[in-house]
């Protein structure tokens, strides 16, 4: 009798766990992500990636979802930044290249800082502010592109996440803006 009571203890638990640690996924509002998602050039990505992520899936509007998309995108430039320096002090033969695209994400870290504070007073403020960043994404293309070197190709795969991540804040912080003027500059 002992057995079955414990049994059944046990396989409650199991069945309850289930419940409680179901993916977040399915507990996501999607009524934000999908107004953000219809900003960008990726949707799967910005759908994967905002419903994935627990401050952006938590968002409980345009505003909140919007800064955690910037906060997200201001992480990754963070560490892109620090791997670019990093690889500058240890690799002489790319020291002056990964100078400045640490240099350039220094700059994305600020324009989206700068955004983040202006999001709630000025969106289109802050929408530009993002954008501008692409010029910074363009600038570390052209330093380390053409370069077949594992740090260089590492320093690309970065970028090209950031590109995605900048496609995703703009979207966020045109959706809070809500009046669709910079919908066609992704199109």
């Amino acid at each position: 009798m002992a057995c079955s009571s414990s049994c059944f203890f046990v396989v409650s638990m199991a069945i309850l766990s289930q419940f409680l640690l179901a993916p977040a996924s399915g507990l996501v509002n999607r009524k934000y992500i999908d107004a953000n998602c219809q900003r960008v050039k990726n949707k799967p990505f910005c759908v994967e990636t905002l419903t994935t992520f627990p401050p952006t899936a938590a968002a409980t509007g345009l505003l909140p979802l919007a800064e955690s998309v910037v906060g997200l995108a201001i992480a990754h430039a963070e560490k892109t930044a620090g791997f670019a320096a990093e690889t500058a002090k240890k690799d002489a033969n790319l020291k002056t290249q990964f100078n400045e695209c640490h240099d350039a994400y220094v700059g994305i870290v600020a324009s989206l800082k700068s955004a983040s504070l202006e999001l709630k007073d000025s969106p289109d403020t802050a929408n530009y502010d993002v954008m501008l960043s692409g010029d910074e994404i363009r600038r570390v293309q052209e330093l380390v592109g053409k370069n077949t070197d594992k740090s260089s190709s590492t320093l690309l795969e970065m970028t090209l996440q950031m590109e995605k991540l900048l496609d995703l804040a703009a979207g966020a912080t045109d959706a809070v803006d809500d009046d669709d003027e910079n919908t066609h500059r992704r199109a």
